[in-house]
């Protein structure tokens, strides 16, 4: 698992100084909280680490439904769900 250096700034830095913070993003891997007034308002990473943190995110949530399902009984032997797929198909078990 990979730790994200984190870095706070302004509202204003966004405005005044974009392409510092969006190459710090990229080449340094930091992700930039943007304040308003003090307080976390935005968050600003870089885009490939963006699709990697949706693609985790996506993952965990298919894997927290299968957990669901196996608690709720709502699972069956894998055999089983070979065989109907092949009645589905019209084939013959090997």
């Amino acid at each position: 698992m990979r730790f994200l250096q984190e870095t706070i700034r302004p509202s204003a830095d966004l405005r005044n100084h974009y392409n510092e913070i969006s190459k710090q993003c990229r080449e340094e891997n930091t992700v930039v909280i943007v304040t308003v007034n003090g307080r976390g308002d935005t968050v600003s990473l870089d885009y490939e680490e963006y699709k990697r943190m949706k693609a985790r995110i996506e993952l965990l949530e298919m894997l927290a439904e299968a957990e669901n399902d196996v608690k709720e009984g709502k699972i069956a032997p894998v055999s089983e769900t070979f065989e109907q797929l092949r009645d589905l198909l019209g084939e013959k078990p090997f």
